[in-house]
């Protein structure tokens, strides 16, 4: 059996990669990747609405990887929708990138249970596989993370193609958007599988053995013999 320090960290680890996949299952379906304001410019232009009065044009969107939603105000009041990403929209966006930080995400899901199973395993028998598997997630989850960086520069303008989808009568323009936590969960998974490969190396430091001191044996003197 390992030791009890090998047992905590190993423990430990698998611990994060139960969070590592939880916190990347909430990524994936939540709405909150991004959100934003978004101006009815149509609505704006037929009343020429100037800089104060651009409040009652003013609206919000949010999307996730799958589907989100939008209030729009043109002057008839809020008008809320749902936002749909797939089967229709995803053409109209970059689909090749929205997919493959899709397939990122899927993989680090992947590789985060295999690095689960490894580490239960690991603190259950010998010899230790400390290392093993968590190169490749550690790897994989750095470029899922490059993948949702390289979406998050151009997001501006897949904000805008959202917002506008299907949009016949009015033109919507962007005042300003940003990532959401739904996008920074991801970071935290990240975050936790630096951690676990932390822990891991944590499991490689030998702690000193408590020493056991072996009782001393009577001595006998020559006067005792005496006796």
């Amino acid at each position: 059996m390992p030791s009890l320090w090998k047992r905590i960290t190993f423990s430990a680890a698998s611990v994060l990669c139960v969070g590592s996949v939880a916190l990347l299952v909430v990524a994936m379906s939540t709405e909150r990747w991004i959100t934003g304001r978004i101006l009815c410019k149509t609505g704006a232009e037929i009343v020429n609405a100037s800089n104060p009065e651009m409040e009652q044009f003013t609206g919000h969107i949010y999307f996730g990887l799958f589907q989100g939603g939008k209030t729009k105000n043109c002057g008839l009041g809020n008008r809320r929708s749902k936002v749909y990403i797939f089967p229709k929209l995803v053409r109209t966006l970059n689909s090749g990138l929205h997919i493959m930080v899709i397939l990122f995400l899927l993989a680090s899901m992947g590789f985060a249970v295999v690095s689960l199973s490894f580490s239960v395993y690991n603190a259950r028998k010998v010899p230790y596989q400390s290392i093993k598997g968590h190169k490749g997630l550690y790897l994989w989850n750095v470029i899922a993370g490059v993948v949702c960086f390289i979406a998050a520069m151009r997001h501006h303008s897949l904000t805008e193609r959202v917002a506008n989808f299907e949009e016949k009568l009015f033109v919507l323009v962007v005042m300003s958007d940003g990532l959401d936590f739904s996008f920074y969960l991801v970071v935290g998974s990240i975050v936790t599988h630096i951690g676990a490969c932390g822990v891991v190396a944590m499991s490689r430091i030998k702690l000193p053995k408590p020493e056991v001191k072996k009782p001393e044996e009577p001595t006998i003197a020559a006067l005792d013999l005496l006796y």
